[in-house]
């Protein structure tokens, strides 16, 4: 994000313009950089946070058995269909111990498939980025900045929230 953009955000919130963050969504007043926490993927494959560069992403930290992160699962799906693209990419990062076999049979179950498969089996990831509740989402810009954190469950695919994140990719 450019500091015109940033200006122009801060400016906007300010105003209580109709980009203002959705409830719950603490953007920072300063973007902070964000560890590199590791995971694997659905193939097995190792990868990190910095495989990400380039592209702003919307980063959950969830698991299978956390009622509220079941229940938000089917909006991040739809988020990452109507958004996901070159340029943005949400990470549902999974810290089930039972690892990527709870998480494809959670995906299946509720028929998520726009969503790739992250999992953090060690659960590190939630020490590392300061995460106290499941889940947590943070807005990390494509410089690899964490730029804002919600705390708890929402609906990723409500209109005001979509125009908001879609502020930070456009």
């Amino acid at each position: 994000m450019t500091l015109i953009r940033l200006a122009i955000l801060i400016w906007a919130l300010a105003a209580g313009s109709a980009i203002a963050a959705p409830k719950g969504f603490v953007l920072l007043e300063t973007p902070s950089p964000v560890i590199k926490v590791r995971y694997m993927t659905g193939d097995g494959q190792r990868g990190d946070l910095g495989d990400f560069g380039g592209k702003v992403v919307l980063l959950n930290i969830w698991a299978t058995w956390c009622v509220p992160c079941r229940e938000e699962m089917p909006t991040l799906d739809a988020l990452q269909a109507q958004l996901g693209s070159e340029r943005f990419e949400v990470v549902a990062l999974s810290i089930d111990s039972a690892g990527a076999s709870a998480v494809r049979r959670f995906y299946d179950q509720t028929k998520v498939r726009n969503l790739r498969l992250y999992v953090d089996q060690t659960m590190l990831s939630m020490t590392a980025l300061r995460a106290k509740v499941l889940p947590t989402t943070l807005l990390i810009d494509a410089r690899g900045r964490e730029i804002g954190r919600l705390s708890g469950a929402a609906d990723w695919n409500d209109p005001k929230m979509v125009a908001f994140l879609r502020s930070f990719v456009d």
